[in-house]
């Protein structure tokens, strides 16, 4: 049988495998992160892997899952210890991250996630929830407000921040933070801590049985928790923390007074791209991004024209360059990236993609027909358990309200815009509106 990665193993690991340049022994936990999945340690934890490899040992990171054991299992195998594996054509590197120092889940011992995030050792809590995360009645609120009770009575303020595709995450953050604390925590937490918001980057798929098998074949030993990504990855965020601030910017993460110019490319190029390319993908009986590119690409380069006219000028964001760095990552064949796990929650992710452009650009009096095209992809898979005779399955919340207002015919919009299904208030323009009511008709063909 053969050997797990582990510390004790790390001396049989082929050369051309990157190790922890760093005694993980003189490791001490600084940072506390929520939601222990793939991209978590195909970023954050790899972040710090760097910053630890720079010398700054106290920032080691403690990995909480929410609802899985599955990654704390795993991790707690390998010693912490696990491989990213980088792909781009036939190019591939390997690289063993031990900045995790401990996993824990939340679902099963709150209490003891509350203590750890209470104890002063740790100056940074971050997160990766997705957009459902943040829904009212999540499970982490709760856990961060009874940690910073504990931290408020030791004089122990805390930097939390978001690492989610949200617009505006850190204020997101706070909000949802201060509805599950008192009213005397409430200010107290608005006084002494920081939220500061940050835009995150890297093309990390769902981790496959077959991606295990090739990472195992070139270690030499198993890792269960081993991720695949891109070479490609971006961390920008807000200079606004309390206390200490951990030395990002020695692992190349970029530090900005206003992260919103950086998030809005983001959202508005990359992630609308994305969406766009999972509905419009599987309608057209594409699996992976790399196909879909491959048959929608001019489509997309018109979506980025009309998203650019919404980005403002900023200091170090090259619009054109960073549309063609897209194209050549999503051209990518080498990650299988699939197309139903970008499709997943659509309801939770199209305001920001999509919807808030969009209205914007309606307020102007600008047509904006591509976006529009999105959309009406997005709501003939969500309308449709099959395209041409391929099952579609998509995962969302809303799904049967969508569906409901669906049926309903384009009447139907305005009841699911009532329920809460869009909420991005900027949406609820009667231009905008009836424009996307005329889109659908047309665009699921009735």
């Amino acid at each position: 049988m053969i050997a797990r990665l582990s510390d004790a193993m790390l001396h049989s690991l082929p050369a051309s495998v990157a190790q922890p340049a760093y005694d993980r022994r003189q490791v001490r936990a600084g940072v506390v992160h929520l939601g222990l999945g793939a991209f978590h340690r195909a970023h954050q934890a790899f972040v710090f892997d760097r910053v630890l490899g720079a010398g700054h040992l106290d920032w080691g990171v403690i990995g909480v899952g929410i609802h899985s054991g599955a990654a704390r299992d795993a991790l707690a195998l390998q010693d912490g210890l696990y491989s990213v594996l980088e792909r781009e054509g036939e190019a591939q590197s390997s690289r063993v991250c031990g900045a995790i120092t401990k996993a824990l889940v939340a679902a099963e011992t709150p209490d003891r996630v509350a203590a750890t995030i209470a104890d002063p050792a740790v100056r940074l809590v971050t997160l990766t929830l997705t957009e459902k995360g943040y829904e009212p009645g999540g499970p982490v609120w709760p856990i961060l407000a009874a940690a910073l009770a504990w931290r408020r009575a030791a004089g122990a303020p805390l930097t939390i921040a978001s690492c989610d595709n949200l617009t505006n995450n850190g204020s997101r953050t706070l909000a949802a933070v201060l509805a599950a604390a008192d009213p005397a925590l409430a200010d107290w937490i608005q006084v002494a801590c920081a939220f500061p918001s940050s835009m995150i980057d890297r093309i990390t798929p769902a981790t496959t049985e077959a991606d295990l098998a090739e990472i195992e074949a070139g270690l030499g030993v198993h890792d269960a928790a081993g991720v695949v990504t891109e070479p490609f990855w971006q961390w920008v965020i807000e200079d606004r923390f309390v206390a200490t601030r951990p030395p990002l910017e020695a692992a190349g993460v970029q530090v900005v007074d206003d992260v919103a110019p950086f998030e809005r490319a983001k959202l508005r190029l990359l992630n609308a791209a994305h969406s766009l390319l999972a509905y419009a993908g599987l309608v057209a009986g594409c699996t992976y991004v790399h196909e879909a590119i491959a048959q929608l690409a001019p489509i997309v380069e018109r979506l980025w024209d009309e998203a650019a006219e919404t980005l403002r000028p900023t200091p170090g964001l090259d619009i054109a360059a960073y549309r063609a760095q897209l194209l050549r990552r999503f051209q990518n064949p080498s990650l299988a990236h699939r197309l139903d796990q970008i499709a997943q929650d659509g309801s939770r992710k199209l305001p920001q993609r999509i919807l808030a452009p969009l209205a914007e650009r309606t307020r102007q009096g600008r047509a904006s027909p591509t976006m529009m095209f999105a959309l009406a992809a997005w709501l003939k898979c969500v309308g449709r358990d099959d395209v041409a005779g391929r099952p579609i399955r998509l995962v969302d919340p809303g799904l049967e309200t969508l569906r409901t207002a669906l049926r309903q015919g384009a009447g139907g919009f305005d009841a699911m815009i009532e329920a809460d299904m869009i909420d991005d208030p900027s949406w609820i323009d009667p231009a905008a509106r009836q424009l996307l009511a005329d889109t659908l008709d047309k665009g699921l063909g009735r």
